[in-house]
């Protein structure tokens, strides 16, 4: 992997990190007529994050199975889920928002750290 590849991975992976955690954040707050668009746009960045994601790991690991990584996935997985939980259930967004600013801090702790 070249060195502007992965410089251009890391900015994208960065930049749809910050974007899915905004639009799950803005699902918390938005009418619920704008619930098509900020789904659909925290679908596209969830799937940017998770294939950026997978071609860095690819690139500079060889996909070989780290828990790190599995933790990470499951971090996605879990933010991407809270917006759709947040436009159903009004009710507990307080509880959604500690979630995800949790699984937000954990995904950036194991590629921070690489513990295991």
């Amino acid at each position: 992997m070249s060195a502007t590849e992965i410089n251009l991975l890391h900015i994208v992976h960065i930049a749809s990190a910050l974007m899915l955690v905004g639009y799950t954040f803005l699902a918390f707050a938005a009418a619920p007529e704008r619930r098509k668009s900020v789904m659909m746009l925290s679908g596209i960045a969830a799937l940017l994050l998770l294939l950026t994601g997978l071609r860095m790991w690819q690139g500079e690991f060889g996909l070989v199975v780290a828990g790190w990584v599995v933790v990470k996935i499951v971090c996605l997985l879990g933010i991407a889920a809270i917006g759709g939980i947040g436009f159903r259930r009004r009710e507990i967004t307080g509880a959604l928002a500690a979630a995800t600013l949790l699984l937000g801090t954990i995904a950036i702790a194991m590629a921070v750290v690489k513990p295991f």
